[in-house]
């Protein structure tokens, strides 16, 4: 009963109880928001640069990014942060690296690193320019490629910011209601290319965002920084603008205002509720703490200790996929 409240709340949740109120000044912090030239991420980059931030959007478009930085600074002309465009093709993962390298050679610090960007799409044959499954490619393996790039930036920036200030946010999806039993993911088939509809494969990549989170948790607490991974809700975004019409309906009937996941995805970088004592949190709609479904704490046990160690299975899986790409 406890699970299926829990599951119901996140599709019907309370109004957020975090805001633009919330939040401090912001000056001489830096952002990195990936995919923030259109819905949720677009949001969290307006309220970031509202409250003097600098921020980068990394998005593939420039010329909609531009667009979007026009219309944020519109909303915001007493603002004293920055607004700047970052090229950055998840579906490439030398594209990524090359991106990752720019950004270090542009930024000697970042705070938070958002990576809210993703693909949902349903071609059932579509491939990243490296030939992996649309949705592990995009979602999965170009966004742990970014991570892990910029982390030694993240952990460089935690050793003088303050305790708590430095983070990465990882947009996830409903891991309650679609992640398989204990393992979270079907381990034998971590490429995704033979498991059924696109929009399976779209769920998986979501369940790979919770386990990618919360095992760079563990091993990054040491470094200062925080991990959170979120569930931002169902929203009126732009993630289905591939769908069939009949889908996007019945979509319709369910979602709810993208800024209510902006709002999720900056407590999730933001709040002091959320430090390294309890790194690895489960954020869900809109803004909440709360907790897992409870066979999935198996995923960060070992197998001697009664788990599957899945976290840790995927991890090894994904960085052998990226390793040519470092």
């Amino acid at each position: 009963m406890g699970q299926s409240l829990s599951n119901f709340s996140q599709f019907f949740p309370p109004k957020p109880t975090f805001t633009e109120a919330d939040i401090p000044d912001l000056k001489d912090k830096v952002y990195l928001v990936t995919g923030a030239n259109t819905g949720v991420g677009k949001d969290v980059a307006r309220i970031l640069y509202s409250k003097n931030a600098k921020v980068w959007i990394a998005a593939r478009s420039e010329e909609k990014t531009n667009k979007a930085i026009d219309d944020i600074k519109k909303s915001s002309p007493g603002s004293t942060g920055s607004l700047s465009f970052h090229h950055l093709d998840l579906a490439d993962l030398n594209s990524v690296k090359k991106s990752a390298e720019k950004f270090i050679a542009s930024e000697s610090k970042l705070h938070v690193l958002f990576s809210n960007a993703g693909v949902q799409s349903p071609d059932a044959d579509g491939k990243t320019a490296q030939g992996h499954e649309i949705h592990v490619g995009v979602n999965c393996l170009g966004t742990f490629l970014f991570t892990k790039l910029l982390t030694p930036l993240l952990a460089n920036t935690a050793k003088t910011a303050g305790p708590g200030t430095v983070r990465v946010v990882w947009v996830s999806s409903f891991v309650d209601l679609v992640a398989d039993k204990r393992t979270g993911l079907p381990l034998d088939k971590m490429d995704f290319l033979k498991i059924g509809s696109p929009l399976d494969r779209y769920a998986y990549s979501k369940v790979g965002n919770y386990l990618h989170a919360v095992e760079y948790a563990r091993r990054h607490k040491e470094d200062g920084i925080i991990c959170v991974p979120l569930n931002p809700g169902n929203l009126a975004s732009d993630l289905y603008r591939d769908q069939a019409g009949i889908f996007k309906f019945f979509v319709s009937l369910i979602v709810h205002p993208v800024i209510n996941g902006a709002y999720t995805e900056l407590f999730a970088g933001l709040t002091p509720k959320i430090s390294l004592q309890n790194t690895g949190a489960w954020v869900i709609p809109f803004a909440r703490l709360s907790t897992i479904r409870k066979d999935l704490e198996d995923v960060l046990k070992t197998e001697e200790q009664g788990g599957t160690d899945a976290a840790k299975k995927w991890w090894t899986w994904t960085e052998e996929q990226v390793k040519p790409y470092e």
